[in-house]
C-alpha cells in the first residue's frame, strides 16, 4: 500500500512540473482560484429568463415598450442605492489623491514630505502623466491637513478669502476632478484597423455633488435645509446620494474598479469584472425578483399591504407625502426587499441605468442580454445622451414605480430624486451549492 501511494506521488510531482508533462495537453497548471467572493453589500442575480415589458395598462400612452422574452445572464447587484457615505468615500479618495500629488511635487526640496510619496515620471504612461511612488514602508501616510508644510502647499485646495463664509476654511469642492480612462470595444469590434491609442478616452468628471438641486427642482419651495446638510450631515448618511449626473456615476464606478483591482493585484489575485451602472434590462430583470408578470417588485398590484402600511416611498393620494413614512429620501433599506433581496426598487430615488433611451429600442433589441450605449463617437445624435432611469422616487405617483415603466434624463443633469446602483457581471454562470459550497464558481 505504501508503495502505491509513493508511486501515486511521483507521478504527480512529475506532471505538475513544468516540461514534464510527458508530452500530453494538460493546459498551463498553478493557475489562480476561481474561487470569486461576493463583493459587500451585493446581491447574486442568477441567470434566467423573463418577460421584459408591461405588466399592466400604458397609462401614459408612450408606446415605448412591448412585451418580450429576454434571458439575462447572473450579476451582482448592489442590494440598496448608494449612499452619501458610500460616495463620500469616492469623493474623499479624489480630494486626497490630488493632495498627495500637490504634496510629492514638493517632496525633492522638502524630504519630510517624502512621506506622502514621490512624483516620478513613467515613460510607458499613456500620457507621460507623472505617477506617485509611495515609501516602501508602510505605504501612503495619513495627510496632514493643518501640519506647517502641508498647509501652505495645500492653500490652492480652499476657497480664497473673498469667498468664504463667516471666515470658514473650506474645500474648494469645484477642484475634485477624477481622471480615468475608457476603452471603446465596440469601436474596436467594428474597425479593425483602429489603433489602440484611438480606442482610449480620458475623462475628467467633477465629483462632488450638486447640492443645489433641493432648490433648483423645485421653485417657491422652501429645501435651503436639505441644500445645506443633506450630502454632509453624519445624520444622512445612509440615506441614497442624489445630485449625482450620469456621468459622475460612471465615474464613481470606474473609480470603484480601479480601487478594488488595485487591491487585487497586490495580493497577487487576478483582477474582477468591472463595476457598472445596470442595464435597463439587467435593471428589470432584478427587479422584478423572479415574479416575471406582477407590476411591483412586492409582485401584488397594489401600493400597500392589506393593513394599509405602504409598500415604498413615493407620492400617494394626490401629494400626500407623508403617509409613506418619509417627506424626502428615507434611509436606504427602510422597506422590505423583494424576492432577489433587493431594497427600493420601487420609489425612494429613481436609479440611473447605463442604457440610451430610445423609443423603439424594444422592437429591435436582441433576446440576450439587450443593452443600447453611447460610445462617446461626435457623431452619434444627442437623443443617444438620453439615459434610462426607472424605478420611480420619493416625489413620483405609483405609475412610475412599476417595474417596467420606462423613462429618461439626459446624461449631464442632476436632480434631487435620481440616484444609482452598481451591477458587476459575475464570473461564471452562477453558484453550486450543491458541490463546493455557496461560494464555488460554476462554469
Amino acid at each position: 500500500m505504501k508503495r502505491l501511494i509513493l508511486l501515486a506521488l511521483i507521478a504527480i510531482l512529475l506532471t505538475g512540473c513544468p516540461g514534464r508533462d510527458r508530452g500530453h495537453l494538460i493546459g498551463v497548471q498553478d493557475r489562480p482560484s476561481s474561487v470569486y467572493a461576493p463583493p459587500p453589500g451585493m446581491v447574486l442575480i442568477p441567470m434566467g429568463s423573463f418577460v421584459m415589458g408591461p405588466s399592466d395598462q400604458d397609462m401614459a400612452y408612450s408606446h415605448s415598450a412591448t412585451s418580450r422574452t429576454i434571458s439575462m445572464s447572473a450579476f451582482y447587484m448592489d442590494e440598496t442605492e448608494i449612499t452619501n457615505n458610500q460616495y463620500r468615500q469616492f469623493v474623499n479618495w479624489v480630494r486626497d489623491s490630488i493632495a498627495r500629488k500637490m504634496l510629492a511635487q514638493e517632496a525633492m526640496a522638502i524630504p519630510e514630505l517624502e512621506q506622502y510619496g514621490i512624483l516620478e515620471d513613467d515613460e510607458g504612461f499613456l500620457l507621460d502623466e507623472p505617477l506617485i511612488r509611495w515609501p516602501r514602508e508602510g505605504g501612503p501616510r495619513r495627510i496632514r491637513w493643518d501640519g506647517e508644510e502641508e498647509r501652505e502647499i495645500l492653500a490652492d485646495m480652499y476657497l480664497r478669502e473673498e469667498e468664504r463664509f463667516f471666515g470658514r476654511r473650506e474645500f474648494d469642492t469645484r477642484k475634485w476632478i477624477y481622471s480615468y480612462y475608457t476603452i471603446d470595444l465596440q469601436r474596436a469590434a467594428r474597425d479593425r484597423d483602429v489603433l489602440r491609442q484611438d480606442l482610449i478616452t480620458r475623462h475628467e468628471t467633477p465629483v462632488y455633488p450638486d447640492t443645489l438641486v433641493w432648490i433648483r427642482d423645485f421653485t417657491y419651495s422652501y429645501n435651503e435645509p436639505m441644500t445645506e446638510m443633506y450630502f454632509w450631515h453624519p445624520t444622512y448618511d445612509h440615506y441614497p446620494v442624489v445630485g449625482v449626473d450620469w456621468n459622475q456615476a460612471k465615474a464613481f464606478n470606474a473609480w470603484r474598479t480601479e480601487y478594488l483591482n488595485s487591491y487585487l493585484a497586490s495580493e497577487g489575485d487576478p483582477f474582477a469584472h468591472k463595476f457598472e451602472l445596470p442595464s435597463e434590462a439587467q435593471w428589470e430583470y432584478a427587479a422584478r425578483g423572479g415574479r416575471h408578470l406582477s407590476p411591483y417588485p412586492w409582485g401584488g398590484p397594489y401600493v400597500c399591504e392589506p393593513e394599509g402600511c405602504f409598500l415604498a416611498n413615493f407620492k400617494p393620494q394626490r401629494g400626500r407625502y407623508a403617509l409613506t413614512g418619509g417627506l424626502y429620501p428615507v434611509i436606504a433599506g427602510y422597506y422590505p426587499p423583494n424576492d432577489y433581496g433587493l431594497y427600493d426598487m420601487a420609489g425612494n430615488v429613481a436609479e440611473w441605468t447605463r442604457t440610451a433611451y430610445d423609443e423603439s429600442f424594444y422592437y429591435f433589441m436582441p433576446d440576450m442580454n439587450p443593452d443600447y450605449q453611447y460610445n462617446a463617437d461626435p457623431n452619434d445624435p444627442p437623443s443617444l445622451k438620453r439615459k434610462v432611469i426607472r424605478g420611480g422616487s420619493w416625489k413620483d405617483i405609483g405609475y412610475f414605480l412599476q417595474v417596467s415603466t420606462r423613462a429618461y434624463e439626459y446624461q449631464d443633469t442632476a436632480t434631487s430624486h435620481i440616484g444609482f446602483r452598481s451591477v458587476q457581471t459575475f464570473p461564471g454562470r452562477g453558484l453550486d451549492p450543491g458541490r463546493r459550497g455557496a461560494e464555488s464558481n460554476v462554469y
